[in-house]
């Protein structure tokens, strides 16, 4: 029982810490951008997680 409680604990861990990197990557691409510029720069930088996570 112990190893399920572990397993799922460090997994909620790790989908927080994604989620929160998301975040971060999407706030500091974000900041100092033009209202006219931020849908480009947002598609930029899907683009670049769907390449991390390895889906086109």
């Amino acid at each position: 029982m112990e190893f399920l409680v572990i397993g799922a604990l460090v997994s909620l861990a790790t989908l927080l810490i994604l989620a929160v990197a998301a975040v971060r990557i999407i706030r500091i691409t974000t900041h100092g951008t033009d209202s006219a510029h931020r849908a480009d720069v947002l598609s930029a930088v899907a683009t670049v997680m769907r390449g991390i996570r390895g889906k086109r």
